[in-house]
């Protein structure tokens, strides 16, 4: 894993609107549930690796800078999916259908999201929710126009809303950003426990994701 170091930039948002009672049950949920995937999952992620270290040479993991809660800076995990001689960023921060980039595991790793699972490292760490708005590119965040800086008020999630109702088959990013406000209007553990139990069938069907 080859991370460049992330310097903190000013907080753009301050304040939350989660309660501290519902800020630490949130917290304490994301520790257990993540700690217990990661364990569950390892013979998974080592047969990913493994794969794709025989498969092209590079990296196995791909570390991406993101915007965090309160506009912070972090370093988001994913398993390599392109080639590592390859420009690794997407045009206009946007996934293309058919990259030809891709490696040839890299392209079912993208769909069923199997390259997102280093992200519940993120989680341990702190700088990311197992739910809530995901965390964008740095270069992005303008596109959502005025509002936009009201998602990083609440931990920016490996998934969400907006990835649940069919992900990039929605529009972006005036859909996604409907999507983050409305979860953060009606944010509760148990829309939290739903969406991640809606993920897997949400994944499994494969709407809206290259």
């Amino acid at each position: 894993m080859n991370c460049n170091p992330i310097q903190l930039i000013p907080p753009a948002v301050t304040g939350s609107p989660f309660s501290p009672a519902t800020r630490r049950l949130k917290r304490g949920f994301d520790l257990l549930v993540s700690a217990l995937l990661l364990v569950l999952l390892s013979p998974l992620l080592l047969a990913l690796a493994l794969l794709i270290w025989l498969d092209s040479p590079g990296p196995v993991i791909f570390c991406q800078p993101r915007v965090g809660q309160n506009g912070r800076l972090f370093n988001m995990f994913k398993l390599r999916t392109m080639h590592a001689s390859a420009d690794q960023t997407e045009p206009d921060g946007l996934k293309l259908p058919d990259d030809p980039r891709l490696t040839r595991p890299g392209r079912w790793l993208r769909r069923f999201s199997l390259d997102e699972l280093p992200q519940l490292i993120n989680v341990l760490r702190g700088e990311m929710s197992l739910v809530g708005p995901r965390p964008e590119l740095p270069g992005l965040l303008q596109r959502y126009g005025p509002q936009g800086s009201l998602r990083l008020a609440v931990p920016q999630g490996m998934t969400g809303w907006w990835q649940i109702n069919g992900r990039m088959a929605r529009p972006w990013p005036q859909q996604r950003l409907a999507d983050d406000l409305f979860y953060i209007e009606h944010h509760s553990l148990w829309l939290d426990v739903q969406i991640l139990w809606l993920t897997v069938p949400a994944i499994l069907h494969g709407e809206g994701a290259y």
